[in-house]
């Protein structure tokens, strides 16, 4: 081989290594199938993390992602969270046009140092260095280095390639590597449909995903998490701020918090623990006990947030709440606690996944989980859960916010995985009882009786506290198919006890029914039309979740103009299928009065992604007939 020849090839490979290089910086090399549905495209996200011990974690990343669009912004996420153990060696972000060039570079010395904690936190020590690009053109590519180090290693950071809906992928890599002392558990979820390879070596593991499309939510379908790729990893021995543990099992996890994070909390005194045995001692039973001390701290303290203590998971202790009278969701959830076993009665600290999207923890997997904790009281007629962090809510009634999802119960035996409350179909119901008066006009007078409970409930009790005036809002949105509506009179009743919500409204609107010469054409749902018509899919990708069912009864007496009858109207009907169901049906009185009635009833379930076309047809022919219309004409022709 001769000289030159040698030099052709080394300058030949420095060109491609350098082109490979650039190439990920401009749009023009994205290939045309991760363009489509995508507002942006990560090109490279490299993940290394190194477990020196189990007090001792690096972590180091670089990671490129194009920006196509506008709405593609919030997918950069150029941030890095530390605090008293964990340290930020290097921050850095290079800004890249839509031909490569390098336009920007930003240091750690220009990132925003913020709290990591929203307004409402009394103290925390946990911080974001973040920065913020204000892009000028469209296309733009951001590359995003960093290294830490974190003294903890309870928290490992997971491999999740796919990051959002929109977003597709070009390569994501993931290193992680451990010394031979320690034992690293996993968990792979939802590797199906997705280009990932594994490969395993001594002392670590690679994962590696390659060309992964981006895709769309989608209506009824499940959450994000529940189908994108993800492996969990945890130590069977690990570091939570100079806490260690060993831990295999939710029972051994359990232990761990019950005794090293919860049992030398409860340090309420003995005069502190004889007002609660004073406050309930005239009270009949276990539970009326229970719901006078839930009562008790709802009064007594307000919600806020605190992140001290360990990583964030150590509660203030009880004496602490009772003196400040306020406390984090550990912080209430453990004083309650505290409260209730000085009156006698067993309860228990529950780590849980809050909010609206039911999410379980990982019932095979002990590790870091959740991020809200709820009370457990046991009970032979169904267990007991509490929030404690609502001054609203009553005594037993968690809603939507952590219902139906299974969580980790902390007993000084262990932990315990419970499910909690599931509200069914025929709880998460709404009655209506109704009458409007149709005038000469057009114009309608009408008045409603509205009982809500289960979910129904959880959607409407805070109207309790609302001003006159945004109660008035709220109800011209609830009737927004209804013009020229005006409240007359409002009244709200929230039973607690029984855990009904009522409201009582009359309201007036004009020209709701339309004159069309000697006639009037009347739609006679009034007070709850469905309009939920779900998107339509020419290739449905995801199964139909229904995450909640529920049940509405509505019977309206009508009272029909004086000189009008009625010409014309809908035949009774009734729809049933797997779905839920539909009846409608009316009923003369006499000749200027008519009962309406109608029942819809909707059935929580997973059904196959073929299923969506006709649940579709369901919700289309409901809208259709709560739209259905009678014909009056005035009898004197």
């Amino acid at each position: 081989m001769n000289l030159k020849f040698c030099v052709n090839i080394c300058i030949l490979f420095t060109t491609l290594l350098v082109f490979g290089q650039e190439s990920l910086y401009t749009s023009i090399t994205i290939p045309a199938e991760l363009k489509e549905n995508a507002n942006a495209v990560i090109r490279l996200d490299q993940v290394n993390v190194d477990l020196k011990s189990v007090n001792d974690m690096h972590i180091k990343g670089r990671k490129i992602i194009t920006v196509l669009n506008k709405r593609g912004d919030q997918h950069v996420r150029t941030f890095a969270a530390y605090d008293s153990s964990t340290k930020i060696k290097n921050l850095e972000v290079l800004v890249f046009d839509a031909l490569g060039d390098q336009i920007d570079k930003i240091k750690e010395g220009d990132f925003n140092d913020v709290s990591a904690v929203g307004g409402g936190t009394l103290y925390s020590d946990s911080r974001v260095k973040y920065f913020e690009y204000t892009p000028v053109n469209y296309p733009y590519t951001i590359e995003f280095n960093y290294e830490y180090v974190n003294e903890s290693t309870a928290f490992i950071r997971s491999f999740m390639p796919v990051s959002d809906y929109l977003v597709s992928v070009e390569k994501s890599n993931y290193n992680i590597n451990y010394s031979s002392e320690m034992t690293l558990r996993l968990k792979e979820r939802n590797f199906q449909d997705f280009n990932i390879v594994k490969q395993e070596h001594e002392g670590g593991l690679q994962y590696e995903a390659n060309h992964i499309k981006a895709f769309k939510s989608e209506t009824y379908g499940p959450e994000f998490f529940e189908i994108a790729p993800q492996v969990l990893f945890a130590l069977s021995e690990f570091n939570l701020e100079g806490v260690f543990t060993k831990v295999n099992s939710w029972k051994d996890f359990g232990n761990w918090m019950y005794h090293d994070l919860i049992a030398d909390t409860h340090d309420l005194s003995e005069s502190q623990k004889a007002e609660i045995v004073k406050l309930v001692q005239d009270e009949p039973n276990k539970l009326a006990k229970a719901k006078k001390i839930y009562e008790y701290v709802q009064n007594k303290t307000r919600y806020i947030s605190v992140q001290v203590g360990i990583g964030g998971w150590k509660p203030f202790n009880a004496s602490e709440v009772d003196a400040l009278g306020y406390g984090d969701c550990k912080g209430l959830t453990n004083y309650t606690m505290a409260l209730l076993d000085a009156a006698g009665i067993p309860s228990y600290y529950t780590v849980v996944y809050a909010g609206a999207t039911k999410r379980n923890l990982e019932n095979d997997f002990a590790a870091m989980q959740g991020n809200h904790a709820i009370l457990n009281i046991p009970n032979e007629e169904g267990d007991i859960w509490l929030e404690c962090t609502s001054q609203k809510l009553p005594f037993g009634f968690i809603g939507d916010f952590t219902d139906d999802r299974d969580v980790l119960v902390v007993t000084p035996e262990g932990g315990v995985i419970k499910h909690t409350k599931k509200y069914n179909t025929e709880e998460n119901s709404q009655y209506i009882k109704g009458s409007y008066k149709v005038l000469d006009a057009g114009a309608i007078e009408a008045q409603a009786q509205i009982v809500s409970k289960g979910i129904q409930y959880d959607d409407k009790y805070n109207l309790e506290t609302e001003t006159n005036r945004e109660l008035d809002k709220a109800y011209k949105h609830r009737w927004s198919y209804i013009n020229k509506l005006a409240i007359e009179n409002m009244h709200i009743e929230n039973n607690k006890t029984d855990v009904a919500f009522t409201e009582d409204i009359r309201f007036k609107a004009g020209g709701y029914a339309k004159k069309v010469g000697e006639r009037i054409l009347l739609t006679l749902n009034v007070f709850n039309r469905y309009t939920a018509i779900p998107d339509r899919y020419r290739s449905r990708k995801w199964p139909v979740k229904i995450s909640r069912g529920f049940k509405d009864v509505d019977e309206v007496e009508i009272m029909l103009p004086s000189g009008y009858q009625v010409e014309s109207k809908p035949k009774d009907l009734t729809i049933e299928n797997k779905f839920g169901s539909y009846k409608m049906s009316l009923e003369s009185i006499h000749e200027n009065k008519i009962i309406y009635k109608r029942e819809l009833v909707v059935n929580d379930g997973v059904y196959p992604k073929e299923d969506y076309s006709d649940f579709r047809n369901f919700c289309k022919e409901v809208s259709k007939l709560d739209n259905s219309k009678i014909a009056l004409i005035k009898t004197n022709l």
